[in-house]
């Protein structure tokens, strides 16, 4: 398996899991943070699509121009953005070459060169860091009043009994 093979069957095994934490949110909660340093939530919400848009740039142009914060209005809009963007990895990445992969790609914030490295490396970086991110959004759900899925198995909401 390459490395890219077994990125595209890393980012299909977790996308379920990205779209469950998503749509556990309590709608009418997106404002809490545990912590006056912490995002809230609808700012990870915002950070995690774009990562999404983050990696189907990447996989489109070899470069990245980053999204820190992507807006939305609601979670149903933020969730649908999410599954789009979903979508248009699923149609790129099988399309990228092994030397495309391999390429040197870069990370740009406000326009700035933050970073530059073979594509599969800042792929992994926005992948990792949405794990990452996603990990954090999960501890914000009971606290929110919502419940937590399934993510690499039962959760003490999802268990039977739970």
């Amino acid at each position: 398996m390459t490395n890219r093979q077994f990125f595209t069957q890393l980012c299909t095994q977790e996308h379920p899991r990205f779209v469950g934490v998503l749509e556990a949110l309590p709608k009418d909660n997106l404002d809490y943070r545990p912590h006056p340093k912490s995002r809230s939530a609808q700012e990870l919400v915002a950070h995690l699509i774009g990562h999404e848009l983050d990696l189907v740039e990447l996989l489109a142009t070899g470069n990245i121009n980053h999204r820190n914060q992507v807006p939305f209005t609601s979670m149903d809009e933020a969730v649908g953005i999410y599954k789009k963007a979903r979508k248009d990895v699923e149609t790129k990445l099988p399309a990228v070459q092994d030397s495309d992969w391999d390429a040197p790609g870069k990370f740009l914030v406000n326009g700035n060169l933050v970073l530059e490295m073979p594509r599969q490396g800042l792929a992994w970086m926005l992948m990792l860091d949405a794990i990452h991110h996603r990990g954090q959004l999960s501890t914000y759900l009971r606290p929110m009043g919502g419940k937590v899925p399934s993510i690499y198995g039962p959760s003490g909401d999802t268990a039977m009994g739970g």
